[in-house]
């Protein structure tokens, strides 16, 4: 993976799955965050309240992480934007074999 990425997968890999617990599919919920020129932080704050209410001890440590992914994402160049949306597709479609 990209080093430019690493960062923003770090984060989802540390809060991704209490966060997108008990959603119907995560790829769905991810792309949603992702899909637009910037982060979606209101689609996120939305996830993370859900979280909050469910597991505050998780919530606690995920809003920084979640804000911290979402201005990194912000700051990529379009083509890397791209590409993390590629790598979601992608990992959706391998769990799916």
């Amino acid at each position: 993976m990209s080093p430019v990425l690493q960062p923003i997968a770090q984060r989802l890999r540390d809060h991704g799955p209490a966060l997108l617990a008990g959603v119907d599919d995560p790829h769905d919920e991810l792309l949603a965050l992702v899909w637009g020129p910037r982060f979606d932080r209101e689609h996120a704050l939305g996830l993370w309240a859900t979280l909050s209410r469910r597991q505050p001890n998780e919530a606690v440590p995920a809003l920084p992480a979640i804000l911290s992914a979402a201005d990194r994402f912000d700051d990529l160049a379009h083509g890397e934007q791209q590409r993390l949306r590629r790598l979601i597709i992608r990992h959706r479609a391998l769990r799916a074999m």
